[in-house]
């Protein structure tokens, strides 16, 4: 994952929320456009933040610019951990 700066035993030392946001959103992109549907064709997403109060302003600033003329329904959660050295996670519906 991008921006995400581990230790020797394999534990984030450091994340940069930016990268980790752009490199999901972006990756959601592909795997929307490889399924047949688009990023305009979202309806739902929801999305998991490991650290609410430090992440979610950088998270909202860039949600707002890759979701500027897709207005899905989203939902934001707060979650102790996510599998991987991840601090972002999004679980999206879309219609094909």
């Amino acid at each position: 994952m991008p921006g995400v700066e581990l230790d020797g035993a394999g534990r984030i030392v450091r994340y940069d929320i930016e990268a980790q946001c752009r490199a999901v959103f972006d990756n959601v992109r592909v795997i929307l456009e490889d399924a047949g549907s688009s990023w305009e064709r979202l309806v739902d997403v929801t999305v998991f933040l490991t650290d609410l109060e430090r992440d979610f302003a950088t998270y909202n600033r860039l949600y707002g610019e890759y979701f500027a003329k897709v207005m899905p329904c989203r939902t934001t959660v707060g979650v102790a951990r996510l599998p991987g050295p991840i601090a972002i996670e999004l679980k999206c519906i879309a219609t094909i």
